[in-house]
């Protein structure tokens, strides 16, 4: 699945983290386990998902994820997503970035690419340009894809959402659609098996964060010379 349509950009303060992955692949874990480590280490963090962490996108999360919102057209869905993207970037991400900060997201735009462009069987170029705009091409400095098999993550919990209780056909053009985007820009992603133990995939997050983390630092020192 090709998504060279969507080069995007990235920022030269702060670092974004971002998790991705199919159902149950163990992205929320991963993810308070670098905020801790992060903080650990002085940095200042902010945490955050998507769809849903601003005020707008709560309602917007409702809407999509809720079984009882029923079938929703394809499009819409893009949209509905887009919308809380748009949000989250505006309000919660650049600002934080701006400031200098880490920010670790569970989910972001390749979701959207996966779920609903691969998932949803829709042109995925078509959705990039959509989450593009929405996003202002903000692009993750390192996106960490937790991979598993789909049947192995639904099996880790009962209750599902919307989306969650889609086919395993559609999951598994999820899953290949995390993969594909990955190798086309190895510099920027990490591929880790998630069935591997918990800490020992953290200690290869934060492996593949450091040099994210060093250049940030880099790059600040260079803006603070006179």
């Amino acid at each position: 699945m090709s998504t060279g349509t969507w080069p995007g950009r990235w920022t030269e303060r702060g670092v974004l983290v971002c998790f991705e992955g199919g159902e149950g692949s163990g992205k929320s874990t991963q993810s308070r386990l670098l905020t801790t480590w992060l903080r650990e280490q002085g940095y200042v963090v902010r945490p955050t998902f998507e769809p849903g962490d601003t005020p707008v996108g709560a309602e917007l999360r409702r809407i999509v994820l809720s079984p009882d919102t029923g079938a929703l057209a394809d499009r819409t869905e893009v949209l509905l997503y887009a919308a809380d993207k748009a949000e989250h970037v505006e309000t919660l991400v650049l600002p934080a970035l701006a400031r200098g900060e880490v920010v670790v997201t569970d989910r972001y735009v390749d979701s959207t690419l996966a779920y609903q462009g691969a998932g949803r069987a829709l042109e995925v170029a078509e959705v990039a340009d959509v989450a593009r705009w929405a996003t202002g091409d903000l692009r993750p400095h390192l996106t960490v894809v937790l991979d598993l098999e789909p049947a192995a993550g639904l099996g880790r919990f009962e209750g599902r959402d919307r989306i969650e209780g889609e086919s395993l056909d559609f999951h598994q053009r999820v899953r290949a659609a995390f993969v594909a985007m990955a190798a086309e820009d190895p510099e920027h992603y990490l591929v880790l098996d998630a069935r591997a133990g918990v800490d020992e995939i953290a200690e290869q997050v934060r492996a593949g964060v450091r040099p994210w983390l060093a250049a940030a630092a880099r790059a600040t020192t260079v803006e603070a010379r006179p």
